[in-house]
């Protein structure tokens, strides 16, 4: 299994499955994870607003998240 830096509670409803299964489980739930929190998919679920203007740009989208703060009118929005 995969050493990661989350906590995952798994909650089971059948005590029947063996602790390879309930690893596989989990190491299945850390692959789907780590797809959708890839910075690609980030950048396709938000867009940037700037002052003036809207930006779908992942390049600009990412520099802007690496600060702590976001610039003055410059907000970040989810597209859900």
């Amino acid at each position: 299994m995969n050493n990661t830096n989350r906590d995952l509670l798994v909650l089971l409803k059948d005590h029947s499955l063996s602790d390879h299964a309930i690893e596989q489980q989990v190491e299945y739930l850390h692959l789907i994870l780590q797809h959708t929190e890839s910075p690609e998919q980030f950048c396709t679920a938000h867009e940037l607003v700037e002052r003036n203007r809207i930006t779908n740009k992942p390049r600009r989208i990412l520099r802007a998240i690496r600060e702590t703060e976001l610039r003055p009118f410059c907000f970040l929005i989810n597209r859900n």
